[in-house]
């Protein structure tokens, strides 16, 4: 897994609330056995029209947001089935991370497990950023983990909230079973004083 430490880049604008992650990653893309190829399913319903070509309209496929790692959703993202495969979808795509007003539970949870950082920005803060990116597409956004910070377009800086455990895990670019096996010294260090106890 990828640390992740500071990340600027520009946003891609999805503003709709109450995004499921059936939404993100359709079923049928689900029966695949590794996360190779889950990137051409993101957002699959609104991303193609018929025959599997892509709708111009939708900001996945226009050109001024290619390459930008931050999605701006709407309130309530990834609310629905506790599938897995939506972060591994966005990862897959390029994300790193995705601004919101409020994230569905497990969603979060499975994002953080896999490198993909969830930022929840106060409402006010939300239709700031909204507003700047739609008015200039090229506009970067600047995310801060260690200091839990994210800065506007318009140099405006804000905090967000995460637990101290996913911080420190995203930090240094592991997992939780990854963050176990980084302590197996201090482990084997404990067993060893416990078995001289008995």
């Amino acid at each position: 897994m990828k640390p992740f430490t500071t990340l600027t880049s520009a946003v891609v604008p999805l503003p709709y609330n109450d995004v499921d992650t059936d939404q993100i990653i359709p079923a049928s893309y689900l029966k695949v056995t590794t996360k190779q190829g889950l990137s051409q399913g993101l957002f699959a319903r609104w991303r193609y029209v018929s025959e599997g070509k892509p709708d111009p309209d939708f900001p996945l496929n226009q050109q001024k947001y290619q390459g930008a790692q931050i999605l701006l959703a709407g309130d309530n993202f990834g609310c629905g089935s506790s599938r897995e495969h939506a972060p591994w979808a966005l990862l897959g795509y390029g994300f790193r991370a995705v601004i919101s007003t409020s994230f569905a539970d497990i969603f979060r949870n499975n994002a953080l497990k896999n490198g993909l950082l969830p930022v929840a920005l106060a409402p006010q803060a939300h239709k700031q950023l909204l507003a700047q990116v739609q008015a200039n597409p090229a506009a970067t956004v600047t995310i801060d983990l260690r200091s839990q910070t994210i800065t506007l377009p318009d140099g405006q800086q804000t905090a967000f909230p995460i637990d101290s455990f996913s911080k420190t895990c995203l930090l240094q670019g592991v997992d939780q079973l990854g963050y176990l096996l980084k302590q197996m010294r201090r482990i084997e260090e404990y067993e060893e004083v416990r078995e001289l106890k008995n």
